[in-house]
């Protein structure tokens, strides 16, 4: 399966470890070229190293996702290295604030919004205009479980990450004509830097203590780190164009992609606008 990908062009945010690291590895190994984004320049420069190591191309550009100029400069980099963008996967995220909502910081809260929300908006406002005009382009937002609940306590991230998979469903249904495709995905569990710094958050420990104490066996747990060989696996397969016909959809590792593209029945927001909504059907819900 190796190089099935080749000739590509990825963006990777929150390249230097976790997930992000493993996708940009993965996408490496089929060929792809990797722009390689976080905070941290020592991290990308040490996964630039390992790709380079293995015979692939990367460029590490460190980035703060939340700085318009800064994002603008990624994708600049990336295209001036490698050639125009047929990838994007937004990987970069943050766990806190935790706790009531009575209790929170709102200015904490928001600052994880500008994470989950504001950083994908400025990278796909970098990306899809060439996506669009090369009529050429796929995104994939590492969402999570959290998207699907509202978890006590959790409300910055469970409400950035339902953001993040009603993004892409408007992604979809604007760039269906264009052959721009767009998919969230659920990461699996790993015990990365993100659960690592959960585990020591004082607000984590106050008001969730059972989730940091599922954490620290993680931490114990030498198995643990499967999901990241699965996610990025999944992230490579949905950037050979196989599954385009799933576009908008949210998706978790469990989930059998070719019985999904069997059965799949687009979203209404691919064919076309829904009809005027009725006091029994609010705007924006789905038939």
């Amino acid at each position: 399966m190796a190089g099935m990908l080749t000739g590509q062009v990825a963006l990777v945010t929150g390249a230097g470890r976790g997930f992000g690291r493993s996708i940009a590895l993965r996408l490496a190994e089929e060929g792809v070229a990797v722009g390689l984004v976080a905070r941290s320049q020592g991290q990308i420069d040490a996964v630039k190293a390992e790709i380079e190591a293995a015979g692939g191309k990367a460029i590490a550009i460190p980035t703060d996702v939340t700085r318009r100029e800064d994002v603008a400069r990624a994708v600049r980099e990336t295209e001036a290295a490698f050639g125009p963008l047929d990838l994007l996967v937004n990987n970069a995220g943050v766990g806190p604030p935790f706790g009531p909502l009575w209790a929170i910081d709102p200015d904490e809260w928001w600052a994880a919004q500008e994470v989950h929300i504001k950083a994908p908006m400025l990278f796909l406002r970098e990306a899809l205009p060439g996506m669009v005009e090369r009529k050429r382009g796929r995104v994939v937002i590492v969402s999570a479980l959290a998207a699907r609940m509202a978890a006590p306590h959790m409300s910055a991230y469970c409400v950035g990450k339902i953001a993040q998979t009603r993004l892409i469903e408007h992604l979809a249904g604007e760039c269906r004509e264009h052959n721009v495709f767009g998919f969230a995905i659920d990461p699996g569990f790993v015990f990365t830097g993100i659960a690592d710094a959960t585990m020591n958050d004082p607000g984590a420990q106050k008001w969730l203590p059972g989730m940091v104490e599922r954490l620290r066996e993680a931490a114990k747990n030498p198995s643990a780190s499967a999901d990241l060989q699965r996610c990025a696996q999944r992230v490579a397969e949905l950037a050979s164009g196989r599954y385009d016909g799933l576009s908008g959809r949210y998706m978790e590792l469990a989930d059998d992609l070719d019985g999904m593209l069997a059965g799949a029945r687009p979203h209404w927001q691919t064919k076309g606008p829904p009809p005027n909504p009725s006091p029994e059907q609010p705007a924006g819900a789905r038939p």
